[in-house]
């Protein structure tokens, strides 16, 4: 299911409104990043009951997916694979993200501006990933 903004938005249509609105920002510069690293299209969908974006062209990159819960309402939390060093990588990057496990989450404070700069670099290295971590890999 390709960037169908029905799913979208039936899914966030219980989150706060905070909330709501890191989640559209975040799909916006989502589709931005993909427009500028020439990636091509790619995957919404729901994973495991989560937001999830991939881009639908093989080895290119890897899945972003998004949570939040109404026990944690002014949090919003970025998921990455876990095979992955991208959860490491912004968390060098971006000391002063409110939360990052270092292994697969970056978890965002809604009560203070969205760092669209994180939000997006992270974006990039994961709908590239495959892509930087192989050389010999050429974008179309």
């Amino acid at each position: 299911m390709t960037n169908d903004p029905t799913l979208f938005a039936n899914h966030i249509a219980d989150w706060s409104a905070p909330a709501q609105k890191a989640a559209q920002t975040c799909r916006a510069l989502f589709a931005q990043i993909a427009t500028q690293n020439g990636i091509g299209t790619k995957d919404e969908s729901l994973k495991w009951g989560q937001l999830s974006w991939r881009p639908e062209r093989p080895r290119t990159g890897s899945t972003l997916r998004m949570v939040w819960a109404p026990d944690t309402p002014d949090t919003l939390s970025l998921f990455v694979d876990c095979k992955t060093d991208l959860a490491s990588r912004m968390s060098t990057l971006y000391p002063d993200v409110a939360g990052n496990d270092g292994r697969r989450c970056i978890t965002f404070d809604l009560t203070a501006p969205l760092p669209e700069q994180a939000v997006a670099h992270l974006a990039q290295m994961t709908f590239t990933y495959h892509l930087s971590a192989d050389p010999s890999a050429k974008r179309r």
